[in-house]
């Protein structure tokens, strides 16, 4: 039986973990991302502003961490989203159909009691690594 490898990612352009976890593992060709806060990477700290800019924010981090585990948005499979508020489920699909815009992942919503650091929204999500064809069931 040969070995899988379980890969943890790491990259400075994403915000640190806030707690005792991985940006990412990468388990074979399957990238498992931890939750995506709208941190900066450098103050470490919450945007200013919403749910937009928290959001765009999340994402930003999203994609660093995928591009250092070699995949990307279009190797998505699977996004699992964490609002404070479900009435930001509009302003939250404004900015996340700009980044998921097409051969849409599969996607789960949540409004949950609280989010680390009294954040508005967090994202994350499975992912494949290497080459990846999609295709449309008929």
């Amino acid at each position: 039986m040969s070995t899988i490898v379980r890969k943890l990612i790491s990259t400075v352009n994403a915000a640190k973990p806030v707690a005792p976890y991985n940006q990412a593992v990468v388990a074979d060709r399957t990238v498992y991302v931890s939750g995506c806060l709208g941190l900066d990477k450098d103050s470490m700290k919450l945007v200013p502003g919403g749910p937009t800019e928290q959001t765009e924010k999340a994402l930003e981090n999203l994609q660093a961490i995928l591009q250092a585990a070699d995949s990307g948005v279009d190797k998505v499979i699977k996004n699992t989203v964490f609002l404070k508020d479900l009435n930001d489920f509009g302003a939250v699909n404004e900015v996340y159909k700009r980044v998921f815009n097409k051969d849409f992942p599969a996607r789960s919503c949540f409004q949950v009691a609280k989010l680390p650091m009294d954040a508005l929204v967090e994202i994350e999500c499975i992912a494949l690594t290497g080459p990846v064809r999609t295709e449309t069931a008929k």
